[in-house]
């Protein structure tokens, strides 16, 4: 009888971690990850994308179960094209956070992913999308982001860095929203509790998994609580210093198949 593996459950984000920077996945990363199925483990992504996002990568991925997607606030089943949870951010909440950021360092562009399967990715004047190749729809003014509920806001500062901004917003924010970084030109305003790791436990229990058997794989400061939940944390070798100061191990960059090197390890060929 074949050794039950030591990780029922691994969990990757997407962007600079199991994603290459043109977003594909290497051959050697997707045979990594049929080592995985084989042995019995299930692959969970858990991403900052909103499920809309995420649903044709899960297609190119051949996946057809659960991802946890908006930094927590989905939970999407992909067999059935349908969100089994869902957390939306007050509009009004998400207006009177902007105005307490705008107080403290003058203006800022906003987004907004819109909640569900379906929902668009909006953009104001001045925004400019850190993932070119992801779609979004430009609106003639702020007042039009929030025509239909919304999962997350996005934010970006002329001058200040991520790290800056993302500081001056948790300050001013409070507990109206949770305060994530979650990528180059990527502070976002998301619903208050809500992380990856709330998304993480709900579909690890519907899975029947633990949170000790879980492996994840992060390169962000949004992956720090996906990294408290989980038995392990691995950081890539590109991923911010706060990621990796809170990881377990630290593996090659997305770009050099770190995912891949670890799995390889754990679940051996045949």
């Amino acid at each position: 009888m074949a050794p039950t593996p030591a990780y029922a459950l691994i969990a990757t984000d997407l962007d600079g971690t199991l994603l290459r920077g043109d977003d594909t996945v290497s051959d050697r990363s997707l045979a990594a990850l049929a080592r995985v199925a084989r042995a019995g483990a299930r692959h969970l992504v858990v991403t900052g994308r909103p499920a809309p996002r995420v649903r044709p990568l899960l297609a190119d991925l051949g996946r057809a179960g659960l991802a946890v997607c908006g930094q927590g606030a989905q939970v999407y089943d992909a067999a059935t094209d349908r969100l089994l949870w869902s957390v939306r951010l007050d509009r009004e909440l998400a207006e009177t956070a902007l105005g307490k950021i705008e107080a403290e360092v003058g203006q800022v562009y906003a987004a907004v992913d819109q909640d569900g399967v379906d929902g668009l990715t909006l953009i104001e004047p001045g925004y400019q999308m850190p993932h070119p190749t992801l779609p979004a729809v430009r609106v003639g003014r702020r007042d039009d982001l929030w025509c239909a509920p919304i999962s997350k806001v996005l934010l970006r500062h002329a001058t200040l860095s991520d790290d800056e901004l993302a500081a001056v917003a948790r300050a001013a924010v409070g507990s109206l929203a949770t305060v994530t970084m979650s990528g180059p030109g990527t502070v976002e305003l998301q619903p208050c509790g809500v992380t990856k790791a709330t998304g993480l436990a709900l579909a690890a229990e519907r899975l029947g998994i633990a949170a000790e058997r879980a492996l994840a794989f992060g390169d962000m400061p949004n992956d720090i609580p996906m990294f408290e939940w989980a038995g392990r944390g691995v950081a890539m070798a590109n991923a911010h210093p706060e990621l990796k100061a809170v990881a377990d191990e630290v593996t090659l960059s997305n770009e050099d198949d770190g995912i891949a090197v670890v799995l390889e390890g754990l679940f051996p060929a045949g």
